[in-house]
């Protein structure tokens, strides 16, 4: 099997597999990359970072003015300042960049997951409403106590009328006032 390997190796109609010779750390993928940049971006906004930043420079101009010329790094233009607060927004700037797109992408889910159950509970909505408007539909068909009993007058009156003689049962107590109230009229 050593063999077939390095004969495989040894033929020149054969590429060579890709072998990287300095390997990524694991622990520096993109979403650490990404989190690490989101926290930074987090911190360049506090006032922490903006007081920080203003002690820093004002120490730093304060120095190169007040010290005696021989222990001063930086003359007045002060290019070397310049210089680093030039490096520090080259770098800032991206990794703010970057931070933005991530909370972009990540509302760009939030709102999509809402629009997915706004859409559901749409439907839900007008399924219930469909339901509900069946049911009244369906209870206006249905014969109600009083319904019935107002047909089953309307048919002894009926019979009546065609001198069907048809003997009546006392109506129950309740009934018996609203029935001598009819029977006086």
């Amino acid at each position: 099997m050593a063999d077939r390997r390095m004969a495989r190796s040894a033929r020149l109609d054969t590429p060579r597999e890709a072998r990287r010779l300095i390997s990524r750390p694991e622990a520096l993928t993109e979403e650490a990359f990404g989190v690490l940049s989101e926290k930074f971006a987090r911190f360049m906004g506090t006032p922490w970072f903006l007081i920080g930043m203003t002690v820093f420079v004002g120490v730093w101009i304060g120095w190169n003015v007040a010290v005696p010329a021989a222990w001063r790094f930086d003359t007045y233009p002060f290019i070397f300042l310049t210089l680093m607060l030039s490096l520090q927004a080259s770098y800032a700037a991206p990794l703010i960049l970057l931070a933005q797109n991530r909370q972009a992408d990540r509302d760009r889910v939030g709102l999509e997951q809402d629009r997915t159950r706004d859409e559901r509970n749409l439907a839900d909505t007008e399924f219930l409403t469909r339901e509900v408007a069946a049911l009244r539909l369906a209870m206006r068909d249905t014969a109600t106590r009083d319904f019935v009993r107002g047909e089953l007058r309307d048919l002894l009156d009926e019979f009546e009328e065609r001198g069907l003689v048809i003997a009546r049962l006392e109506p129950p107590a309740e009934e018996a006032g609203s029935a001598a109230a009819t029977d006086a009229t």
